[in-house]
């Protein structure tokens, strides 16, 4: 195996985590939620989050080493085909977009007891999550067009 192939692999690998558990938290585990009392949603977010959001620190960094690391056997940034310079533009977007859901509404999330509080940080925090949702789903879209 190259190192190219080997890079590859890692990126595609951590992407498909990312957007993967976005898309299951979003369009799965979310509607499924609305059975459960608001109590035990609040406990089973704290518990999904906690688990999901170590997932993303480690895989986002990952992904965007892997692709720049990629960049010398695409041409580099000036040879690149305008695919990568899209992927590269909404990876960033979406680590920004990650860094500001984790260290704003996610952060008072966790600091907070009061009930109301605590469902207005989820709701901007599924908002985020359906940003990034969108924007993952595209930046797949256009490596297809690769």
């Amino acid at each position: 195996m190259t190192v190219f192939a080997g890079l590859k692999m890692l990126h595609l690998l951590c992407a498909v985590l990312w957007v993967g558990g976005m898309f299951f938290a979003f369009v799965v585990l979310q509607p499924s939620l609305k059975v459960i009392e608001a109590p035990q949603r609040m406990l089973l977010h704290t518990q999904v989050f906690k688990k999901f959001f170590l997932i993303v620190w480690h895989v986002m960094p990952a992904i965007i080493i892997t692709g720049f690391a990629m960049l010398p056997y695409v041409g580099g940034m000036p040879g690149a085909p305008w695919q990568v310079h899209a992927m590269l533009a909404l990876g960033l977007l979406m680590a920004a977009v990650f860094l500001a859901m984790y260290l704003g509404p996610y952060r008072r999330f966790r600091r907070t007891t009061d009930r109301a509080r605590m469902a207005s940080c989820l709701s901007r925090i599924r908002t985020l999550i359906g940003v990034n949702l969108v924007m993952g789903l595209i930046a797949v879209i256009v490596a297809g067009l690769l």
